[in-house]
């Protein structure tokens, strides 16, 4: 009887827990009394005297190395064996005396974050955040009601490696969310954690030292209350104002300086400004008093406790931080078929007023749209002035055929339709499917502007839109005759300096398409597809290199008999190629704590 057959062999693949010759700990060293500061040696042998109290001679004996120390800071980074972490861990965390001073020592848990802004990864810097700068941030944002992901905390344990890993998984979804998110990436909060040398100005304070020189020269004024934090900009400030003679009736002052499209110079930008309050239209709101000088402009105008369009919208409250108005709103609803229709061709009408002065704008958005009574009327046209990014400029740079204001002005338009609509803005852009709404005119017009086809082929005109069904049979009763005098000098500048602004759009849109491209070609040529296809050629290549290199080998030895004996020998076949040999692959962690990860902002 033949022998039983042997079972198969089994292989099993085992990852070994802390398999690192060394741990890494990031310390920080607190002397609550003040005092002198240690020197590195000092910080040595108090790592030593800690580990010697708690665990005797042996535990002095650890090998313990101080890579770095920084006395300014009290901040190192010690190196000790993986079998001694427990009790160099230990030792410090219940160190209490140095030089008979109270002591404590903070084991940090540290993230490198890599940031970049744009397309170009020269523009990009590393961060250093804890968990508890996460931490403090989440609830900093806690004013949106947004339920955002950060991972959660752990007393115990939270020094483990895979815990770490783990985490910063978690807080790369984290950064994730907050930067894709078109109102959180905006606000200052995030700006300030993921770039705290450009965003450490206090432009609250610089708002404030401008508007008491004003004031100066201006008596008849008197700030009410500052209005925090009420719009998205950072660089923009709001002040509730009053008349000293008329102290019942509210006005709104708001401060800029100028963005990175300002190219009027200071002289037609302070004469620009000051031309905005002789602009008298229907559906532009009336400014009280503006002016600048070569640093920033003040606009001053009447206070709507109604508030903006994108307030009704969200049944919010005017002076509510921007956040906590139209992050999360409670309620989503849409407006009514009649409002959409007036509210959308008014609008249509101060575009087209607009566009036939040569006045850019390009700010459009429902929060800068001022509702009085049942009429929408235009705010902020100093924006475009001063050159201040829009408030969808990172929708319509990302398309090439949104290249002119006129362009900006449709497509943001489709934006603001779409939250009249809906209630709420569009999840992305280009929109692939629309909900239902009140008419499908409505979604004819939205088609025109938000889809992938329109983006492909350009926006429609403000004069097309006009002329379609949902907004031809509007009647506007409003008899106010426009008026809005531009002098040919500064019109010219005007036109000048759309045409710098549109220039810059359109290099910024292509760089952006060019990166596309190159992230497509990198994303293809390493896909899995793409690996074995390279594959297969490279075994064919290979078979074919060894196949000509034997037939080479027996022509020669061939050629060698034939010419020593003259007798022919018959052809050898070419030995197989040798297959290419294969080395394990080796899986490295870094066994350091601080983690480096990406975010793109």
């Amino acid at each position: 009887m033949a022998g039983a057959e042997p079972p198969a062999a089994t292989f099993e693949r085992r990852v070994l827990r802390s398999a690192a010759e060394h741990h890494y700990l990031r310390v920080r060293l607190e002397l609550p009394d003040g005092g002198a500061r240690p020197s590195v040696a000092q910080f040595k042998q108090l790592v030593v005297s800690a580990l010697r109290e708690l665990h005797g001679e042996v535990g002095a004996a650890l090998p313990v190395d101080v890579l770095t120390y920084e006395e300014k800071t009290l901040s190192a980074i010690l190196r000790v064996v993986s079998s001694g972490l427990v009790k160099l861990w230990s030792a410090l965390t219940l160190l209490g005396f140095y030089q008979n001073r109270r002591c404590a020592f903070r084991v940090l848990q540290e993230y490198i974050i890599r940031v970049q802004r744009g397309v170009s990864a020269e523009n990009s810097w590393q961060i250093v955040r804890r968990y508890s700068d996460f931490d403090l941030l989440n609830n900093s944002l806690q004013i949106s009601t947004l339920s955002l992901p950060l991972p959660p905390k752990k007393l115990i344990g939270n020094m483990e490696r895979e815990f770490i890993a783990e985490r910063q998984k978690g807080l790369q979804a984290y950064l994730d969310v907050i930067t894709t998110h078109h109102i959180l990436s905006n606000c200052e909060l995030v700006k300030k954690f993921l770039d705290p040398n450009s965003y450490s100005v206090n432009y609250t304070e610089i708002a404030l030292q401008h508007v008491s020189m004003f004031f100066r020269s201006e008596p008849k004024w008197e700030v009410v209350e500052p209005l925090k934090d009420i719009g998205w900009r950072i660089r923009k400030k709001y002040f509730l104002m009053k008349i000293k003679n008329q102290p019942k009736e509210r006005l709104m002052l708001s401060w800029a300086d100028p963005g990175p499209d300002k190219y009027l110079s200071d002289k037609d930008l302070q004469y620009a400004v000051k031309l905005l309050s002789s602009c008298s239209h229907p559906y532009i709101y009336k400014i009280t008093f503006a002016t600048a000088n070569e640093s920033s402009a003040l606009v001053i105008r009447p206070f709507s406790e109604k508030g903006t369009l994108k307030d009704l919208i969200y049944k919010a409250k005017p002076k509510d931080p921007f956040l906590k108005k139209y992050c999360n709103p409670k309620k989503i609803q849409g407006l009514e078929l009649q409002q959409i229709k007036t509210y959308g061709r008014q609008i249509l009408e101060v575009l087209k007023f607009l566009h036939e002065k040569g006045f850019p704008y390009g700010h459009l958005h429902s929060a800068n749209v001022m509702l009085d009574g049942d009429t929408c009327k235009l705010l902020d046209l100093e924006n475009s002035l001063l050159g201040l990014p829009s408030f969808y400029r990172s929708y319509f740079s990302q398309f090439r055929k949104i290249n002119t204001l006129e362009g900006v002005d449709v497509h943001c338009f489709g934006h603001l339709l779409y939250e009249m609509t809906y209630g709420r803005p569009p999840d992305t852009i280009p929109v692939d499917s629309f909900p239902p709404a009140p008419s499908v005119f409505v979604v004819s017009v939205l088609e025109s502007i938000l889809t992938c086809e329109a983006m492909k082929n350009g926006m429609p005109t403000v004069s097309r839109l006009l002329q379609m069904p949902l907004f031809s049979d509007v009647l506007l009763t409003n008899s106010e005759k426009p008026q809005f005098k531009i002098p040919t000098k500064l019109k010219e500048a005007l036109k000048t300096s759309k045409e710098c602004i549109e220039k810059r759009l359109t290099e910024e849109q292509k760089l952006i398409h060019q990166h596309r491209r190159l992230t497509r070609a990198q994303s293809h040529h390493g896909s899995e597809e793409e690996k074995k296809k390279r594959k297969i050629l490279a075994r064919k290549k290979s078979k074919r290199s060894a196949y000509e290199s034997g037939e080479e080998h027996s022509a020669k030895y061939s050629n060698s008999n034939n010419s020593g004996s003259g007798a022919s020998s018959p052809l050898t076949s070419p030995s197989s190629p040798t297959p290419p040999s294969t080395a394990g692959i080796k899986f490295t962690a870094s066994d350091l704590l601080p983690i480096p990860f990406n975010t793109l902002f």
